[in-house]
């Protein structure tokens, strides 16, 4: 079985032809979308994890050869990127190097290398832990949701603490928006922060002004909605995590050998990704995915039990589908 077989670069935008998913967008979202002047695209890419993939730069690189087709605005990474060493510089600084803005988010494995979250934010030359942006008339809230709370119990915490809530609070009422809410965990649906309808009110208040959140973390192909705000989850670009009891060998010997983690995993064969593509002219927001297969056996070949009412093959998948939204 070979490692590694990358779709030519055509095929990033792959379907049957057809959006797979339209939503419908509420009329004030709309009439926020219509304030920039010209459109507007993001290239995004969740949880590459190259810490635990052995192909974490050929994937990387997959994602920044359809960027330079596609030429976006901005670059995005969601979090669980790289650890913020020396030798995974090789990831950090290709992605920062490929385009004029590239925005990183902090992801909970970032500091599974012994970084704190304000190293890692310095190193990658982060505005800070959570800051704001703006491309061409679009505000960028880009938030950090691994804050412990007071009665934390140990594990990764999935949080975002007084002082950070207070600063949303202040950004979402200043900025003229219009606004997207970028996070690694999910501000709503499976896997949430634990003070997501804390968080929800606040984007909610602001409904004029906030197209939509998105996040990575979750491994997922899903698009949930919470009160007023759509909320995106970005699948990951290299795998679904399925832990220990389910260890499994989806690649040569050689590989697991070096990457000891690969085996908790079923990987998709290709790196996933996806453009973010706003345009005001005929009011509407589109999803950009791509399609792969898995590597090995697939989750529910595995019989593993699923949670949060998602379903094997359809949010579980090796896929972002395109989605349309207006």
């Amino acid at each position: 079985m070979k490692a590694e077989i990358m779709l030519p670069r055509r095929d990033f935008f792959r379907s049957t032809g057809v959006v797979a998913t339209s939503i419908l967008l509420p009329r004030q979202v709309m009439c926020t979308l219509s304030k920039i002047k010209k459109p507007i695209k993001l290239g995004m890419i969740a949880d590459l994890h190259q810490d635990v993939m052995h192909d974490g730069p050929a994937r990387l690189n997959a994602f920044l050869d359809a960027m330079k087709e596609e030429k976006p605005d901005a670059l995005v990474q969601l979090g669980d990127f790289a650890y913020p060493t020396k030798k995974n510089e090789l990831v950090t600084k290709t992605f920062e190097n490929a385009h004029p803005k590239t925005l990183h988010v902090l992801g909970n494995h970032e500091i599974d290398g012994g970084h704190s979250f304000d190293q890692v934010a310095k190193i990658w030359g982060m505005k800070g832990r959570y800051y704001i942006d703006n491309v061409n008339g679009l505000d960028l809230v880009v938030l950090d949701c691994n804050e412990k709370p007071k009665n934390h119990k140990g594990g990764y915490p999935a949080h975002i603490g007084k002082e950070q809530l207070e600063w949303l609070a202040k950004q979402l009422k200043t900025l003229k928006g219009p606004i997207l809410v970028i996070s690694h965990q999910p501000l709503a649906g499976p896997g949430s922060i634990d003070n997501a309808e804390e968080v929800q009110a606040l984007l909610d208040g602001v409904a004029d002004k906030v197209l939509l959140a998105v996040n990575g973390h979750t491994h997922v192909d899903h698009l949930a909605r919470a009160g007023k705000i759509s909320y995106l989850h970005v699948n990951s670009a290299s795998y679904k995590w399925v832990g220990g009891s389910h260890r499994n060998k989806s690649y040569p010997p050689d590989v697991p050998s070096k990457f000891r983690w690969i085996e908790y995993t079923c990987p998709y064969r290709d790196s996933l990704f996806a453009i973010l593509a706003l345009d005001p002219a005929h009011g509407r927001i589109e999803v950009k995915g791509r399609d792969s297969q898995w590597v090995g056996k697939s989750p529910l070949q595995l019989a593993i039990p699923t949670k949060y009412g998602l379903i094997n093959g359809k949010e579980i998948c090796p896929r972002i589908r395109s989605r349309l939204l207006r």
